[in-house]
Parts: structure tokens; C-alpha cells; sequence
């Protein structure tokens, strides 16, 4: 009798409680924290919303946090992180370091035909935050170490910030006798090279737990890297014990997170900081070009057999790419941002579209920290935004340079490996959040945030 009492409260609360998993991530730097904060309390106090049409229409009665579902999972500290940015000297909250997960519940008024029948119902929205390089791991599954590693020296041949590995790799005799010092000091001069890259504006910085170790820092499933590497493996040799633990990676990091949390998610947004990879130049630009469309892989199982069975009757159905940091430039050319983020994302959205999944891309900020102004200069007006830049806590504007009508423009030289941008230099500053004075029923301010929300849970409110 219990039991079946218990499966008719399941039934129930699917049908008049329904819940909506919103995965939040992106690439370093991306602000899936200030991202999430905002959201949240622009859900709780409406009064910026007028894009969410359930809150334009009076549709959400009440929003209130609650107690999450998952016990194992740790909660996304929203109190902490929204204090950082209202307190009287606002500051940007700490990133994403591992997965957590906050409950938010909206009770929504029902309209037409069933307003007179049916009374205002509970609908649940999950936020899963978890960091953009655990997403990428997924390319993973589907390489032997032997192509990771050729893939991944390729690319480093070419850059910098690299060489101090490669120099290191280069004299390893990957088929010797396996050394274990020699294993932890190239997991640890691997782990510096993608720290490096990270911070150098580069977005294929694989294997994502080498960024974010948590709890498996200094564990053998974190200790190989790739070598050079000809012939026949031979036992107990340094390629052997690299390809036994990348395969240990694989099976003990990267699946057990896609089937206890990726597979549950039904609506996705994926942060892109843009504007920083412009800042940094073309190859920074093709590299995240070539990331987003590694992270459609995630939502396209097919070609995956350990996805396609976990991911059997399931999918994303809606995916929003959102070049973050909008306010860093002048509203003018807002809408040349978001052509960029959807040139970028091209390749990625019209996979994900073939899968069955709704995309959108659009630029937004989500958390407005700079306003705007025009300034004189050689004679003409300069669209600027002025703001309290975090190095120095003093006041700046900044005019970032125009950001060109036809993305080819920036996607063309990057695809071609050019070394710099030929017509244009374009330039960031760092703000920091501005002092806050919120009237009752008003959330923090933002760009665009609202229609974010439209597209990603307006259709079930």
C-alpha cells in the first residue's frame, strides 16, 4: 500500500510539480558564477525581467529557494556569491572549481482556458554549475592515448607557452622502463603548460581535472601525460603505464560525471568569453571555435556508444550560446557581438539543430558593472563604457575598438593561423562590479538576461 502511495506521489509531482535541469558551464573566465548569482536573484525580485514574458504577464506568483534534491552534490552558494557583489565594496565571487547545484521553485500561475479550472502549479528549476573543461573531456571517449597524444603535441609544437614541456617530452624514451618520478614530474609540467594556456586565452586545455583536481590531486589517474611515441608498447615501459592510467581517466573521472549528472540535464547554456579571445588574438579565436564544437559533441551521442546508451530517450532540447561581457562595450555594437558568438558557434549550433535541439545565441551581461558614454578623439565621438577598473579601484573608460560588421573579418584570419589581427586592435580592461543600491523588487542589473531566461525556461512557465 506504501508503495504504491509513494509511486502515486511521483506521478503527481511530475505531472503538477515538473522539474527543469538547467546545466550552466563555460570555458575559464566565462562568469558561470556572477552568470548563475544573477539569474537567481533576478528570479526572486522580478523587476529587471520584463523579457522573461511569465514575468512580464504576472504569470510567476512567487519564487523561493528550497532544499536540493541531490544530498551528494554540493550546494551552489548563492548568499555568499550574490554578498560579493552587493556588499559595500562589491567584488567578483570565486569561479567555478566543481560541481554544485542549487533548487529554485516558481509558483506559477496558470492562464486561458485552464486559469478558472486550475489553481497556480510548483515548477522546479535545478541549476547544475559545473566547470566548461570537464564538458570538453568528452572528445576523450572517443580517442585511444596514442591519438590524444599525437593531437595534443601537434598543437603544442606550435605554441609558446608550451615549449618548456615539449623541451622535457622530446628526450623521454617513452619505451624504457616505466619511472615514476618521471611520470609525476611530466604530469606536473603538463598541468603548468595548460595552466598557461588557460591563462593565455587558449580553450583546449584537456584533460579538464588537471585544471580542477579537488580531491584527486596527486593520484596516479591524474599522473601521465603525452609523449612522443613510435612502435610496438612494450609491458612495463613509461607508454604503457601513461596509456594504462589515460584509460583510467577515462573510466573512472570522465564517465562516472556524464552518467551521474550530465545525462539528467534538460536545458543547456554555455558561457563564451568571447571578447577575451579576440583580445587575444586569432589563435585563441579558431581555438574556441574549435572547443564549441567539441562541446556538441556532448549533445550528439550518436557516434558514442557509452553515450548512446546512457543518453537512451534523453536529450537537451534547448542550448543557448551566450557571449558573456556585453557591457564591456558600448550598446552599439552589441548586435555585432552576437553575430560573432553566432559565427563561432555555427558549426556547434547546426550539429545540436540536426540532433533535434533548439539553439540561440545571443551577448549578455550578467551583471552590468560599467556605463556608458561617447568621448571626443581626433575629431570624432567614441562610443565608450566607464567603469571601476579591479587592478586599481580607480575610474576608467575604455573605447575597445570597433568590432567588425562581417565576422568573417576575425574568422577568416583565424582559421588561417594568422599571427595577429591585421585591421584592428582590440582591447579589454578588467572592471570590477559597481556599488549596488537595488529598489524593493528589483534584481541586480544586467544585459539581456531575461531573454536568456525566455529561451531556456519560458516555454514551461
Amino acid at each position: 500500500m506504501r508503495g504504491a502511495e509513494r509511486a502515486g506521489d511521483a506521478v503527481s509531482r511530475s505531472l503538477f510539480e515538473p522539474v527543469i535541469r538547467l546545466g550552466v558551464t563555460g570555458l575559464a573566465r566565462a562568469g558561470k558564477t556572477v552568470f548563475i548569482t544573477s539569474l537567481v536573484a533576478n528570479l526572486l525580485d522580478r523587476g529587471r525581467m520584463p523579457g522573461l514574458l511569465g514575468a512580464q504577464e504576472g504569470r510567476i506568483e512567487a519564487a523561493f529557494l528550497q532544499p536540493q534534491p541531490d544530498d551528494m552534490v554540493p550546494r551552489f552558494d548563492f548568499e555568499t556569491h550574490l554578498g560579493a557583489l552587493t556588499s559595500a565594496s562589491p567584488h567578483w565571487p570565486d569561479s567555478t572549481r566543481a560541481i554544485s547545484e542549487l533548487r529554485l521553485s516558481l509558483r506559477v500561475r496558470p492562464v486561458g482556458m485552464l486559469a478558472g479550472v486550475r489553481g497556480a502549479r510548483t515548477v522546479h528549476l535545478d541549476i547544475v554549475d559545473y566547470p566548461g573543461e570537464w564538458l570538453l573531456d568528452l572528445a576523450l571517449l572517443d580517442k585511444t592515448y596514442d591519438t590524444w597524444a599525437d593531437d595534443t603535441l601537434s598543437r603544442l609544437n606550435k605554441r609558446t607557452c608550451a615549449q618548456g614541456f615539449m623541451d622535457h617530452a622530446r628526450r623521454v624514451d617513452a619505451q624504457a622502463d616505466h619511472d615514476e618520478g618521471l611520470a609525476q614530474d611530466l604530469a606536473r609540467r603538463f598541468t603548468t603548460y595548460l595552466n598557461g594556456a588557460r591563462a593565455q586565452g587558449y580553450s583546449d586545455c584537456t584533460p579538464g581535472r588537471f585544471l580542477l583536481p579537488g580531491d584527486l590531486a596527486g593520484s596516479p589517474v591524474l599522473t601521465f601525460a603525452p609523449v612522443p611515441f613510435t612502435g610496438p608498447s612494450k609491458r612495463g615501459s613509461l607508454h604503457r603505464e601513461m596509456e594504462r592510467r589515460y584509460e583510467a581517466y577515462k573510466t573512472h573521472v570522465v564517465k562516472p560525471f556524464f552518467r551521474d549528472h550530465f545525462s539528467r540535464i534538460d536545458r543547456q547554456v554555455v558561457l563564451v568569453d568571447a571578447l577575451g579571445a579576440i583580445h587575444a588574438g586569432p589563435k585563441a579565436v579558431e581555438d574556441m571555435r574549435k572547443a564549441m564544437a567539441e562541446i556538441l559533441g556532448a549533445f550528439r551521442p550518436g557516434r558514442n556508444a557509452f553515450l548512446s546508451r546512457l543518453l537512451r530517450g534523453r536529450r537537451v532540447d534547448r542550448i543557448l550560446f551566450a557571449a558573456t561581457k556585453a557591457d564591456h562595450l558600448h550598446h552599439t555594437q552589441h548586435p555585432r557581438l552576437t553575430a560573432i558568438i553566432e559565427a563561432l558557434t555555427r558549426d556547434a549550433r547546426d550539429r545540436a539543430r540536426f540532433a533535434g535541439a533548439e539553439t540561440a545565441a545571443l551577448s549578455i551581461a550578467s551583471l552590468r558593472a560599467t556605463t556608458e558614454e561617447m568621448r571626443r578623439h581626433d575629431g570624432r565621438d567614441l562610443p565608450c563604457v566607464r567603469g571601476t577598473l579591479s587592478e586599481t579601484g580607480q575610474q576608467g573608460a575604455l573605447y575597445p575598438g570597433a568590432l567588425p560588421e562581417n565576422p568573417a573579418r576575425l574568422l577568416g584570419p583565424a582559421r588561417e593561423g594568422a599571427q595577429s589581427w591585421l585591421d584592428g586592435d582590440y582591447r579589454m580592461m578588467n572592471f570590477a562590479p559597481a556599488q549596488l543600491t537595488l529598489k524593493p523588487g528589483d534584481g541586480p542589473p544586467h544585459i539581456r538576461l531575461d531573454r536568456a531566461a525566455e529561451f531556456l525556461i519560458g516555454d514551461r512557465l
